[in-house]
């Protein structure tokens, strides 16, 4: 049955010819994203997973088409995130690395996506669609003050938006040991040696009549450092209030947010989101906070999967999914939904607490979040169901990019992608649709913050997928390098080894990249780094020099534009606790 609906599709497309395909699709689909954090495409069932249980997941690979090479713009949140709502690579938006920093630090910092970025829902929403944000944004709050909500998902075309505005940690749970303490410590043992020395400096100066300066000029500069330095000390003791929080568009719902509550919470707010707009055309993004730790689980969870919490959390998150599935189909919205799962990036291998995995598996492919260039930091699932429109049960193995959710969502609402920019998605339709074979990406720049680790090339007339690496994070499975002492591999400096000559891989026959080629085991091996460093060459001019979101400036801590319930610094709210409906128990 699936040949014969591809033959059909065929037929039509003969017939119609390009200028026809849109006759096919003759109105707006409603869409849906499932969008897990930290997830490893060895985790389910559709991908070669025995153990544990995704029915609900693997249900969208059978009844729609499974990408085999379906790849992150970015190894981390921040990064990847930018890049899948914009289809442009992050470092675009300035939305990567400068100097140490990889993702959005805190709610009270200054970066975050820019204003002038395009995302998807900013044009379905010009399109006519209700746009929809359910979960994680990760993507900043504030510039200047405190309410101006510059990088805030409403002002990036979502109508709603209900959920965590920065993201889940550590210190979001009190029974977990601090994630963000420890890098604070350090900054501000520097700020207080900076502060004290150029205090100290006043003085001295002022006693050696070097600098005229009053003593009234030097009490006020001292009750700013001292103030300063309170505020940031204050700060260790309320991280989980002022970083923790859950938003209903503008307002705070609940700070700090209630972790053990939090899944049901944004269940019933996906689900009341579909019934509510069920007439269409809608937009739903659900951005799961799952499996990111602190692998919060449910009671009913706990304890039924084979690979302790981490499974436990796999398996929650595919009961969700299977909920907002079956919503889908009560309300006869199956034949006009286009259904797409998939995650920001690769599983966190390094995550563990005491003995104990707290990340999850990549399968095959080697390394994993954090790490640019190797497979399992990038190499995501990547699901598509649309009854009537999709065959059913394909799979496809060529290169595709979380990027061309972009250019497809925007090709579906009728307009046409922005010409102002570089956009580096692609519309998938016709490859989702059997109207053509290949994909669109001939290269494909696998960035670890602003350094290009890595460069794929899909050579389109052989089928042949090469992998050239530039950089790679010294990382050793064994769990004694340098990656897992910091938690997460590092971008440059002592922590990567350069490669001169790359290493190249024949992705295609060796996915998991056990075997390095050379001049002696690939005739062409110059010739294919001429091709790939060629690529580079013409990549590097389409970058333009964007304000860095992630400097120092943009990442640190600034007490004025901390979002606040109640009164500063002792914020508290729940205005959900006694929202929790009975039908997602």
């Amino acid at each position: 049955s699936v040949w014969r609906q591809q033959i059909l599709v065929l037929i039509f497309y003969l017939i119609l010819k390009p200028s026809g395909l849109d006759a096919l699709i003759s109105y707006k689909p409603n869409i849906v994203i499932l969008l897990a954090d930290d997830f490893g495409i060895g985790d389910l069932g559709c991908y070669g997973n025995t153990t544990i249980r995704t029915p609900n997941i693997d249900r969208l690979a059978k009844e729609g088409i499974k990408l085999t090479q379906h790849v992150a713009a970015a190894p981390l949140c921040t990064p990847s995130r930018t890049a899948f709502l914009t289809g442009r690579y992050a470092i675009r938006s300035g939305m990567e690395e400068t100097v140490g920093y990889r993702v959005l630090q805190s709610l009270a910092g200054s970066g975050g996506l820019p204003p002038n970025e395009t995302t998807f829902a900013k044009i379905l929403q010009k399109q006519g669609y209700s746009t929809g944000l359910i979960g994680k944004w990760h993507q900043g709050m504030n510039c200047e003050y405190r309410n101006d909500y510059c990088h805030h998902p409403l002002n990036h075309g979502f109508d709603y938006f209900y959920g965590v505005p920065f993201s889940l940690m550590n210190d979001c749970e009190i029974s977990h040991p601090s994630e963000l303490n420890l890098p604070l410590q350090k900054k501000l043992w520097l700020y207080t040696q900076i502060i004290t020395l150029a205090l100290l400096t006043c003085v001295a100066a002022k006693l050696t009549h070097l600098v005229s300066l009053s003593w009234k000029a030097i009490f006020c500069l001292a009750l700013f450092d001292c103030i300063f330095l309170v505020s940031w000390y204050s700060r260790f003791g309320f991280l989980r209030y002022w970083e923790c929080i859950i938003m209903r568009n503008y307002d705070i719902i609940q700070q700090p947010m209630k972790v053990e509550r939090t899944a049901s919470l944004m269940l019933n707010e996906a689900i009341s989101y579909i019934k509510r707009y069920k007439q269409g055309p809608f937009l739903l993004l659900v951005s799961f906070l799952h499996v990111h730790t602190p692998l919060v689980t449910t009671e009913k969870f706990i304890g039924k999967s084979n690979h302790g919490l981490y499974g436990d959390n796999v398996e929650e998150m595919d009961w969700m999914v299977g909920k907002i599935l079956d919503t889908l189909d009560k309300e006869n919205l199956r034949n006009s939904t286009l259904t797409y799962f998939t995650s920001d990036h690769g599983g966190h291998v390094e995550a563990q607490e005491g003995n104990t995995q707290q990340g999850g598996w990549n399968g095959i492919y080697k390394g994993g979040k954090a790490m640019g260039g190797w497979e399992g930091g990038i190499r995501v699932p990547g699901l598509f169901r649309w009854t009537g429109v999709l065959p059913e049960g394909k799979e496809i193995a060529v290169p595709t990019s979380l990027m061309d959710i972009f250019s497809t969502l925007v090709h579906l609402a009728g307009e046409t992608v922005p010409q102002d920019r570089v956009i580096d998605g692609r519309n998938l339709m016709p490859l989702l649709q059997g109207l053509v074979q290949h994909s669109e990406h001939e290269f494909m720049f696998h960035y670890c913050g602003i350094y290009l680790h890595a460069v794929r090339w899909y050579e389109k007339e052989s089928e042949n997928v090469w992998k050239a690496h530039y950089v790679s994070p010294i990382f050793q499975p064994e769990r004694s390098g340098a990656c897992y002492a910091i938690k997460y591999c590092p971008c440059s400096g002592e922590g990567v080894t350069h490669h001169d000559p790359p290493l190249l891989f024949h992705l295609s026959r060796d996915p998991s990249e056990a075997k390095p080629l050379s001049a002696d085991s690939e005739p062409q091996f110059y010739t294919i780094l001429e091709r790939i460093n060629k690529a580079v060459e013409e990549h590097r001019k389409t970058l333009t020099p964007v304000p860095p979101q992630l400097s120092s400036y943009n990442i640190v801590w600034k007490p004025w534009l901390q979002p606040c319930c109640g009164s500063f610094p002792f914020c508290y709210c729940d205005k959900e606790k006694n929202n929790i409906k009975v039908a997602c128990q």
